[in-house]
């Protein structure tokens, strides 16, 4: 799997994109907000007004916003990141800097669905405050933010959310070659009959490439410069833990149900698995450790219900309810991982793919409430 190319979100702006199905991903900055917001407040305290590297001094801030994706969510955060540096250059009577906004996301990204946005977010910043129409500058950066992006010392913020979960790659120790053929046979990640060796890859695989992030930010970051950090993680340190995993082991039994059929061929479950990966506290917190560029200020844990809608109501003796969040839960899914499934699979039979994962993750919500464990990571650069 060429992770560069088949790894994109649902672009455009129709019934199953991304840019309509991105509640979960909403709901997450909205629990992260006041994160982000402590951390623009930490990087104009403790910047000293003499130091070159402050944006009170240069009068120019510089801002990634890594993994920005096709919705209209990256340019959210963006717009509140904007209000936050104003109301800080107020309260600290300082003049508003020149705020260049960078978005990432790998090339084959939908970025033509962030143009076409552009201009309305430039005209409400415009209505709001003139001043933060004429400060701010928005570029697109394409390309794998596991690795370098950006020149040296040239960033005073990073923000990531719903990101770094992806890997840059399937872990290439899944295949034991053509004499034992694949290692995680009937499987698509990390499960409770997979061998050990399965989760040894995968978390070899994360710690190569959070050190690589780790290390390329902070490359590229000021001294003193903050990144703010969200992505699914693990709630134990259990790799096989069911809320870690049943997202991808639903897939797989829908997947097997049609290979049973003739659909589809068994062997082409058995040599596809997903570059992803949710690691525990503790992985994460070794590999900043290790890397020792940054301080972690925070790590929160915070979970967020699969289909994250505030307009259901949550109750467990509504069947109705329940059927209607599986449609929703699932259009959440499809928006994320559709590319590289059908990339596999072919795109032919993907809606009756999604069809029978549907009655899947509808058997699943009236079993049990089910949620992503998320972690929000503040960090400070040494």
């Amino acid at each position: 799997m060429d992770v560069h190319q088949v790894l994109r979100m649902n672009g455009g702006s129709g019934d199953r994109s991304y840019a309509a199905n991105s509640h979960i991903q909403n709901k997450i900055l909205s629990l992260t907000k006041t994160i982000r917001k402590e951390a623009i407040e930490d990087l104009f305290s403790s910047s000293s007004s003499s130091s070159s590297s402050s944006p009170c001094a240069t009068q120019g801030l510089a801002i990634a916003e890594l993994g920005c994706s096709c919705g209209p969510t990256a340019l959210s955060v963006i717009e509140e990141v904007v209000d936050e540096v104003d109301e800080r250059c107020q309260s600290l009577c300082l003049p508003l800097p020149q705020i260049q906004v960078f978005l990432n996301d790998l090339p084959a990204n939908d970025f033509s669905n962030i143009f076409r946005a552009l201009p309305a977010f430039y005209s409400k910043l415009k209505e709001t405050n003139k001043d933060k129409f004429r400060h701010c500058f928005v570029a697109i950066t394409p390309g794998s933010f596991y690795g370098r992006l950006f020149p040296s010392q040239s960033l005073h913020f990073i923000h990531s959310s719903s990101s770094l979960h992806w890997l840059s790659q399937v872990p290439a120790d899944l295949n034991n070659g053509a004499l034992t053929g694949p290692l995680n046979k009937g499987k698509l990640y990390i499960s409770k009959t997979s061998p050990l060796k399965v989760y040894l890859a995968y978390l070899a695989q994360f710690q190569r490439d959070f050190s690589v992030f780790l290390r390329s930010r902070s490359a590229e970051i000021v001294q003193g410069g903050r990144m703010v950090l969200s992505f699914v993680g693990r709630p134990t340190e259990d790799p096989t833990t069911e809320e870690a995993t049943h997202q991808w082991e639903l897939i797989a039994q829908a997947l097997h149900s049609m290979a049973l059929e003739g659909i589809i061929q068994e062997e082409e479950i058995d040599c596809i698995d997903v570059p992803y990966y949710s690691p525990s506290r503790e992985e994460v917190k070794l590999e900043i450790e290790r890397e020792g560029s940054f301080l972690l200020d925070r790590l929160e844990v915070f979970q967020v219900d699969w289909d994250a809608t505030n307009n259901i109501q949550q109750n467990d003796e509504c069947s109705l309810l329940k059927m209607t969040r599986g449609k929703e839960v699932v259009k959440t899914i499809r928006a994320v991982v559709e590319s590289m499934l059908a990339d596999h699979f072919g795109h032919g039979i993907m809606d009756e793919l999604f069809r029978r994962y549907e009655q899947l993750v509808e058997e699943h919500l009236l079993r049990m409430n089910t949620q992503y464990s998320n972690f929000v990571l503040s960090l400070l650069r040494k």
